[in-house]
């Protein structure tokens, strides 16, 4: 069974730093690009970061470039997004997103087959 569950979620200040972490099983890892979105209610889902495991190409949105960094460990099957410098803008409710097959580079506009069930960040100004 496929699982992605996401984790590292809360309520901060404006400017501090958060990491959220996707841990996944039941498909072999690098095989597949992991993506984040998000999403505020009433709004459509957003396209944050993506990475490839397999050759380790990442892709951010320009909202977030330069701010937040994806990175991937094989070896503990978990993709992380280290969120700097955070903006009242950034609350949301954050997915991570898995689709397989070959993806250099990621894309955030691919069909996602898997999905997490987000969690919660709040950034206070």
């Amino acid at each position: 069974e496929v699982q992605l569950v996401e984790s590292g979620g809360g309520l901060v200040q404006a400017g501090t730093s958060l990491r959220l972490s996707c841990a996944a099983s039941g498909f072999t890892f690098d095989d597949y690009a992991i993506a984040w979105f998000r999403q505020v209610a009433g709004k459509e889902r957003e396209g944050v970061s993506c990475v490839w495991s397999s050759d380790g190409n990442t892709y951010y949105a320009d909202s977030v470039k330069g701010r937040f960094t994806i990175s991937s460990d094989s070896a503990k099957n978990t993709v992380y997004l280290q969120m700097n410098s955070l903006k009242s803008e950034d609350t949301a409710v954050y997915y991570c997103a898995a689709v397989g097959g070959w993806h250099s580079p990621c894309d955030l506009g691919d069909e996602y087959d898997y999905w997490g069930q987000g969690t919660q960040v709040t950034v206070s100004s």
